[in-house]
């Protein structure tokens, strides 16, 4: 492979990694949060769940952007907006302060949600397309995994009154890095030759490939890609003939959050402090969990075209309904009487969820998605999806805390499981499996056929 390709995919993949990082350091700092800004559940819930609200933002709106001004200018300022929003949130001497900080580094989230693959996807050669775009969610993963574990070891070296300050504050490290590493890759050719610049488009390319032949090849892919770009745009959206695509991928989008997998994210300390786990272990705990996340990703990404989507997402629901009726019923039996034994259930409860939901919905919800919906709806498609999926994200975020604290940890994660139960019949009764069809027939197979 050539190394300006792998290099420009690895430092588009720390973008990934820096939206995993962000997205999942919070969970360390809940209890600090409460204690600096004296917060109710509901406030609490509202804190954590405002980095997704600006990754909603984010998501929503760097489409423009990045067709105006570039992928990799919208990289840089990605970059940025990483490095400022953690230097911010462990400086903030006010809650607004704090929350607007969040708020910025969330659509940095959200944005490189959009622009990391779509940069990685431009730069890399057909044949190496699926395993360096995969490498972006791979990093994702790892991202939380690395929170989790900066987070336990801050918590080691600092007192509880500064320690959260440092756990915010430490992204600021790899988020420079990942600025600084940007002056080291090309922009997308494909977006070069987008806006008329053809020439360094071309000298790009040849870059970017191993021969002269190849690079014409793939230039002569762009402008068909291109022109067909122009044709997609007069097609509409919302119509009949879309309406079951558009719900599975709204359905798919909704049932990966109804999971409660942020909640478990954005909680996980929380949730095994409630349980009976000291501080200590309960940042351990965490730092298994993502684990965990790593390794069910890997194994799913392995499978997942042998295996097919509707039979991982059937192995993921019943892990669900498993894990979520296992946890439900230990913190019914042990409310008000946690110990260390109860802890112990709930980390096995949690590693079964974890491993379900990165081994199901984590691993098929994209790909599904991306392939239900024909070329020229694709974009719209998987914005839509985002959207869904990020919505949900932000009112479980929100609402968790203030569930548990209202009705317990039991009834809680019963909500979570009843909504899998739903997911486990959607999967079973509604879902097609999409595994090995090629596009063109796989309208057929949705009944699309009727659309021009």
């Amino acid at each position: 492979m050539n190394t300006l390709v792998l290099r420009s995919a690895i430092v588009a993949a720390l973008g990934g990694l820096l939206f995993g990082f962000d997205t999942a350091v919070i969970s360390g700092t809940n209890k600090a949060l409460v204690a600096e800004y004296n917060l109710s559940d509901f406030w609490l819930g509202f804190t954590v769940a405002t980095a997704l609200i600006g990754t909603i933002c984010g998501a929503a709106t760097v489409g423009p952007p990045v067709d105006r001004y570039g992928r990799k200018l919208v990289l840089f300022v990605i970059g940025i907006l990483y490095f400022v929003s953690a230097v911010g949130s462990g400086l903030a001497t006010d809650w607004y302060t704090f929350m607007f900080m969040r708020f910025i580094g969330g659509v940095g989230v959200g944005a490189a949600s959009v622009v990391a693959p779509i940069y990685t996807a431009e730069v890399a050669p057909p044949a190496n397309r699926g395993r360096l775009v995969g490498l972006v969610q791979f990093n994702i993963v790892l991202g939380i995994l690395l929170a989790y574990v900066s987070n336990f070891i801050i918590a080691q070296i600092f007192t509880n009154d500064v320690a959260w300050r440092w756990m915010f504050g430490v992204e600021a490290v790899p988020a420079a890095v990942f600025f600084f590493l940007l002056f080291t890759v090309p922009e997308s050719p494909r977006w070069l030759c987008s806006v008329g610049r053809w020439d360094q488009g071309r000298d790009v390319l040849q870059r970017l490939t191993t021969s002269h032949e190849e690079a014409e090849f793939e230039l002569k892919e762009i402008r068909q890609a291109l022109e067909a770009d122009q044709a997609a745009k007069a097609a509409k959206f919302f119509t009949p003939e879309h309406r079951k695509i558009i719900l599975l991928a709204f359905t798919i989008a909704a049932f990966n959050q109804l999971s409660g997998i942020n909640a478990v994210l954005y909680y996980a300390p929380t949730i095994f402090e409630s349980a009976g786990a000291s501080q200590d272990s309960a940042f351990l705990q965490s730092a298994a969990i993502g684990l965990v996340n790593l390794i069910a990703t890997m194994a799913a990404l392995v499978v997942i075209d042998r295996f097919g989507r509707r039979k991982l997402m059937l192995v993921g629901s019943l892990g669900y309904l498993v894990s979520l009726g296992g946890l439900a019923a230990v913190f019914f039996l042990y409310q008000g009487h946690f110990s260390g034994f109860s802890s112990l259930l709930v980390l096995i409860g949690l590693v079964v969820f974890i491993a379900a939901h990165a081994f199901g919905q984590g691993a098929v919800i994209w790909v599904f998605i991306s392939e239900i919906f024909p070329n020229r709806i694709r974009g719209r498609g998987q914005s839509l999806g985002s959207l869904t999926h990020w919505v949900f994200a932000a009112v479980v975020s929100w609402t968790f805390p203030a569930l548990a604290g209202a009705l317990g940890g039991g009834m809680t994660f019963l909500l979570f499981a009843l909504c899998m139960v739903g997911q486990l019949f959607w999967v079973l009764k509604v879902m097609p499996e999409t595994k090995g069809i090629p596009l063109e027939e796989m309208e057929r197979k949705l009944g699309l056929t009727t659309l021009k």
